[in-house]
């Protein structure tokens, strides 16, 4: 039987980003689909179809978030490491983060994703590269069970690391895999979970975690890998200065040149980060179709530079935007993570450097392109039932109604959604998550970063 809700007398819709606003419409979806838009009370409605009145509200495209990690916000804001740059930061934590087993990663999951559903992402990936000897359970399918439980649509990917301490890259051998290790458990999890359709809930992506934690074997063959079964790559590029000097002295090369020797480069590609690409490097980007996941909060929290957001979109290069992981932003506030990245490229490019609209359109439709989720990012009759729902009459947004939609970034404390809606179904709703008690959430969470915190301190041994 199929159920339809309806969304009555929408304050402000946008549909896309290229069309208009509209006012008094009515939006009904049936079943996982939009199915009409139509001005108010003009619509026949199926029979028990659910009615949300959207009189003081924006009605927007579900953001699409392109990077994270999500296991991270069990050890957000830690004091050893509040003022400290990528590569001693990840030092530091990797001895923490030694310590996650099954419930940590499961928890950790809802965690992200609960942050994010509440913020306005319908769509997410997660970059998980961090596999401890000690952990034997089926990682991905813990994630996907948090995802399914909070219902969210979701794409995470296999990351990987194979270059410890002693191979001369940043891990611990504790946390690594060999590379037989790593490529059998990828072919799994994509012959497991992968769903090629366009509008899938759960598709998978592989990600070599980066230069300085993998072999230059490894990101070769899982290329040919994700080639061989047609899904997604991803890896982090560029990000510090200190990570151009690590690809120089140990291979030779910047780490554009890197990818390239390593096929692990075009438009099934998305980078995260992305900061220090000179201008060879971006025509490169531009040629191959390769995508970037601008991450504005982290890179500003490292203090690792500011993505060159604004050219890369002057040439036509795809660029999303994510949030990162959550010791690095410290958060999981997908909205926050637009008005962050619309401001700090104006720090860069002047007060017009990136406009309202345009951060939008990489938080929709660019995070569905760079994610390959196609019928996602727009509102459009057919189009999958992904929404975002806010109420604009609150006090943080009175006197910014001239423009409801942007008002979401340019004013606002609460970036919390009343409604968030993935799938036609309501994930959020009266700003409440449905999928599981948030108390009990948070505070599973804090008992199990405590554990862990714990454990480093002693230095268990893993």
């Amino acid at each position: 039987m199929s159920s339809s809700l309806l969304l009555k007398n929408i304050y402000c819709l946008q549909t896309s980003f290229d069309t208009p606003q509209q006012s008094g419409v009515d939006l009904l979806i049936t079943d996982n689909k939009v199915k009409a838009i139509a001005k108010t009370g003009t619509l026949s409605l199926p029979s028990g179809t659910k009615v949300l009145d959207c009189s003081h509200h924006v009605v927007l495209p579900g953001l699409v978030n392109t990077h994270h990690h999500f296991y991270q916000t069990l050890t957000r804001n830690h004091p050893a490491v509040q003022n400290a740059k990528l590569f001693d930061w990840l030092t530091f934590l990797y001895d923490v983060w030694k310590y996650i087993d099954e419930e940590a990663i499961y928890y950790s999951s809802l965690l992200a994703m609960a942050e994010l559903a509440k913020t306005g992402c319908t769509l997410t990936t997660d970059h998980h590269y961090l596999y401890p000897r000690s952990f034997k359970g089926d990682l991905m399918g813990l994630q996907f069970k948090a995802a399914d439980t909070l219902g969210m649509r979701f794409s995470p990917t296999r990351g990987s690391m194979s270059l410890s301490k002693k191979d001369g890259g940043l891990p611990p051998d504790s946390v690594v895999q060999t590379d037989d290790e790593i490529l059998a458990d990828s072919e799994r999890v994509i012959n497991e979970y992968h769903d090629p359709a366009p509008d899938a809930m759960h598709k998978v992506a592989l990600a070599p975690c980066s230069p300085f934690s993998v072999t230059k074997e490894l990101m070769r063959d899982t290329a040919r890998l994700a080639r061989k079964h047609g899904v997604r790559l991803h890896t982090h590029l560029c990000e510090t200065a200190d990570e151009n000097d690590f690809c120089l002295d140990m291979y030779g090369m910047r780490p554009v040149a890197l990818m390239e020797e390593c096929e692990l480069i075009g438009s099934d590609v998305w980078y995260a980060h992305g900061i220090h690409f000179n201008d060879d490097e971006m025509k490169i980007l531009k040629e191959t179709g390769s995508h970037i996941a601008h991450c504005p909060s982290s890179n500003m929290r490292l203090a690792s530079g500011i993505c060159r957001v604004r050219e890369m979109i002057d040439m036509g290069i795809n660029v999303a935007i994510a949030v990162d992981g959550s010791a690095s932003n410290d958060s999981s506030d997908m909205l926050g993570e637009l008005r962050q990245a619309l401001l700090l490229q104006r720090i860069r490019y002047g007060s017009a450097g990136l406009t309202a609209t345009e951060a939008f359109t990489m938080a929709t439709e660019g995070g569905a392109k760079a994610l390959d989720f196609g019928a996602v990012g727009r509102l459009e009759v057919g189009w999958a039932a992904d929404l975002a729902v806010w109420d604009v009459s609150t006090i943080p947004y009175a006197g910014a109604q001239s423009d409801p939609v942007a008002s979401l970034i340019f004013c606002g404390t609460n970036h919390n959604t009343t409604h968030t809606i993935v799938n036609g179904e309501l994930v959020v709703h009266d700003g409440v998550l449905i999928g599981f008690d948030e108390d009990e959430l948070a505070a599973k969470a804090n008992e199990i970063s405590r554990g862990m915190l714990d454990k480093a301190a002693r230095k268990e041994v893993v």
